[in-house]
């Protein structure tokens, strides 16, 4: 699936089984809590908090859906192409950090 597919797969799902699009700032509070679902379980998967029983039905691939589905109604409801935008993102981070990692001492090892 492309990111243009799953953008209008996203908004044909939101048009009919959800109804509509919450608006922008509820799903930008929605973000932020299924990031933090994500956080939680990296924290306890590879940090070093542990895991409560409560925890043991998580997903992390499921929580990472999530985060990527509601930034897709975001970028749907903004009007941004997210492939168009990602490109872009690539470009300038190509110029800018070109040499940049390659000279940093902490990343040799």
């Amino acid at each position: 699936m492309t990111i243009k597919e799953a953008q209008e797969l996203v908004d044909r799902w939101i048009n009919t089984t959800g109804i509509r699009y919450f608006n922008e700032l509820t799903n930008t509070a929605m973000l932020m809590e299924e990031v933090g679902e994500v956080a939680r379980i990296m924290a306890r998967q590879y940090g070093e908090q542990s895991f409560k029983k409560s925890d043991k039905e998580v997903n992390l691939a499921d929580e990472m859906a999530d985060v990527l589905f509601v930034l897709i109604c975001l970028a749907n409801q903004t009007g941004i192409d997210l492939t168009q935008a990602l490109e872009k993102n690539l470009e300038k981070k190509s110029i800018r950090d070109a040499d940049r990692h390659k000279n940093n001492e902490k990343l040799k090892k």
